[in-house]
């Protein structure tokens, strides 16, 4: 039977697309088939499931998403009663279920739905579809005691109706009470609660909704700017020195388009990062004249102004009754929403008591699900050399939002706070340095003569190598300072990781560096060595790549089942190139007998099991591998670019092996979600302790 999950609530402005959206990434980590099911919905987009259908590219026909719109079931309910209802609903719910392994169902939202007992009847519906129900209470603006009152009410009231309650969630505390709130219900209720603070960010509009809201002009703006939050609002009508003193970050500035001094002297500030806002607002259908626009185009590219024809009074009342919302548009209030809920809901607890097994499949999202969740199990700290690139910025931004690891950006801290204020990037939880005036420059100068003195580097020539971001980094992940370190969006493989080689070095047990792609097939990964690396390796460093890249696929939980690749399977065929890969086989199997590996082996005898029954019908890798091993560079370099490119593959790499701490380097066409992946990996990496 199809499992879902019934996410619902006891009245309005409870936020729960916050839990809906993370409950959907748990599934999602889990199973490869998740279907998705309101029963009734209003007319107008279905903002949550939009989002839901980008983020985790959903092929579900929208149409089979809907029971019924309110009006429809209302009109139902007052002709031909409740049983009809409820009926008609399990009926189109069933029609999903049939199709998916697990199903999400997003609950009544109580808001003008004209329906009596709104909670009996999303009671009823979950026990009729065979669904656990996760209640959500909303806790804003209530005492922790009410809060709490409120809890127990409503598991009470689900619990009574006969609902299997999975969990409850308690949202929109205030941040000062959520640790007693959740203290005290996790002794009073049988099941677990989850709660979860305010997060001002999320119920901020952004100046991209205040501006379709208000029909608002964009005299200045990207879309990037456009998209900030508007986390403040600062009404501008106080001389400048007064009214600089005001601002706060990510506010919007609300002026009237006369003050040609507000408008600039608030940019100056945004331009200097103290602080960076969201934008600037300007009233009475005043515009300021093209002069003071270029300058302010120039003093602060990108950020928004936008002109109003009404005052500031019924602008002000407009704005405050504005709340941001989760949609496909609001990418980074998804990730704000995620990190909320990954970071207080036992993620783990909650999957073994929803007791969904793993898909056998697994797909390039899950992997990356994967991921993410693996890197945030156990949190470390990975330097970003390239801080004041605009792609290492926006991924900086969602893996602090995630919690994914803690950051280190290096650069010029002046143009990477400025470069982020533009982007509208809160970078507060991450540290930044600049490596040209660090106070650690002298120390890290002296750590590096040392290290190179037999090449005749003095403190001197050091002190200049280690102003370069690459050294500075590296030195601190040999340091202590970072765990991993992560380059190569502008800079040369050469220049990544030469540095690693000169100053981390290989682990005791490792005779050189190699390199491995995840290859995430439509419904596997698997994993190539070395594509990226070592040119023409040796036997014995053949045997070294396949060694290490069976620990690097198991640290990522890939089954390790190793393919030394050739032109030619088992006894087959002879020549140089393939005693290389015969002696390299048996030099794995001496060294690591534990290990399951075949070889020589053609690719295609290695991963069609059809094949490998003709070819190799005794092995226990043939037609399964999982780690494949390519002879030299030029195969496996070759080999997974057409892979990726014919096949429709997610190459995830190249991701190094055999240094005493993580370095990794990217493509430098990398995309802001590679940078996410390879940080990831690197954060995971580093979680195994450096020999």
């Amino acid at each position: 039977m199809t499992r879902s999950v019934y996410v619902t609530g006891i009245d309005r402005g409870d936020g729960r697309q916050v839990v809906e959206l993370g409950v959907m990434e748990l599934l999602t980590r889990q199973v490869d088939r998740v279907g998705v099911f309101r029963p009734l919905v209003h007319d107008g987009p279905d903002r949550l499931f939009d989002l839901l259908r980008s983020r985790y590219r959903l092929s579900q026909d929208p149409s089979s998403v809907y029971g019924m719109d309110y009006h429809e079931a209302s009109a139902l309910q007052a002709e031909r009663g409740t049983d009809e209802l409820v009926s008609q609903l399990v009926d189109r719910f069933h029609e999903v279920a049939r199709d998916y392994e697990v199903v999400l169902v997003l609950g009544t939202d109580f808001a003008d739905t004209q329906l009596p007992d709104e909670l009996s009847l999303n009671a009823r519906l979950a026990n009729e579809f065979g669904a656990w129900v996760l209640p959500v209470v909303g806790g804003r603006k209530q005492t922790a005691e009410s809060v709490r009152a409120e809890a127990r009410n409503a598991y009470r009231a689900y619990e009574g109706l006969g609902c299997e309650v999975l969990a409850m969630a308690v949202n929109r505390v205030a941040p000062v009470d959520r640790d007693a709130i959740a203290e005290r219900l996790s002794t009073q209720l049988p099941v677990p609660c989850y709660v979860l603070p305010d997060a001002p960010a999320l119920s901020a509009p952004t100046v991209a909704q205040i501006t379709h809201t208000l029909g608002g002009t964009v005299l200045l703006g990207d879309d990037s700017g456009l998209a900030r939050d508007a986390l403040d609002f600062v009404f501008g009508g106080a001389m400048l020195p007064n009214f600089l003193g005001a601002l706060t970050p990510g506010c919007l500035v609300v002026t009237p388009g006369d003050r040609a001094d507000l408008v600039v002297g608030a940019l100056a500030a945004h331009s200097a990062g103290t602080p960076p806002i969201a934008g600037v607002l300007l009233t009475l259908n005043e515009r300021p004249s093209e002069e003071i626009l270029r300058l302010a185009s120039r003093l602060a590219p990108g950020t928004p102004v936008i002109s109003v024809t009404g005052n500031s009074f019924p602008t002000a009342a407009e704005l405050f009754a504005l709340e941001g919302k989760l949609n496909a548009a609001t990418p980074r209030k998804a990730e704000t929403a995620l990190g909320l809920f990954e970071r207080h809901v036992d993620t783990s607890g909650l999957l073994s008591r929803l007791e969904v097994s793993r898909s056998g499949r697994v797909t390039p999202m899950m992997f990356e699900h994967k991921l993410i969740e693996q890197a945030r199990s156990d949190r470390r700290r990975v330097v970003l050399p390239e801080g004041t690139e605009e792609r290492v910025l926006r991924a900086a931004d969602v893996l602090l939002r995630r919690g994914v690891c803690d950051l280190t950006l290096l650069g010029d801290t002046e143009v990477i706070r400025k470069k982020a204020a533009d982007l509208g990037i809160d970078l507060a939880d991450s540290q930044l340095i600049d490596p040209q005036t660090s106070e650690l420059r002298e120390k890290f100068a002296e750590q590096y003569a040392a290290l190179r003195a037999h090449k005749g580097v003095t403190v001197e020539l050091a002190h200049d190598v280690v102003a370069d971001v690459n050294y500075f980094g590296t030195l601190m992940v040999q340091g202590g300072l970072a765990d991993g370190m992560v380059s190569g969006s502008v800079h040369s493989t050469a220049a990544t990781i030469r540095p690693a080689f000169e100053i981390i070095k290989t682990k005791p047990d490792a005779k050189i560096v190699s390199s491995v792609f995840f290859m995430c097939l439509a419904d596997e990964v698997l994993v190539y060595g070395d594509c990226a690396v070592n040119p023409d390796p040796n036997a014995e460093q053949l045997a070294d790549i396949a060694v290490q890249s069976a620990t690097t696929a198991r640290q990522f939980d890939v089954d390790p089942k190793v393919a030394m690749l050739s032109y030619s399977t088992g006894t087959s065929g002879s020549g140089a190139d393939v005693d290389k890969v015969r002696e390299a086989t048996e030099l794995v199997r001496g060294q690591r007998p534990d290990l399951r590996i075949e070889g020589p082996i053609q690719y295609d005898a290695a991963v069609e099991p059809s094949v490998a029954r003709t070819k190799l019908p005794e092995s226990e890798v043939a037609g399964q591998a999982t780690v494949l091993i390519f002879p030299d560079l030029n195969t496996g370099n070759n080999t997974y670019k057409a892979v990726q490119r014919s096949a429709g593959a997610i190459a995830v790499g190249p991701v190094l092996q055999g240094l005493r701490k993580p370095v990794n380097d990217l493509s430098r066409g990398a995309l802001v979600g590679d940078i996410v992946n390879t940080v990831a990996i690197t954060a995971i990496q580093a979680q195994t302790p450096a020999t």
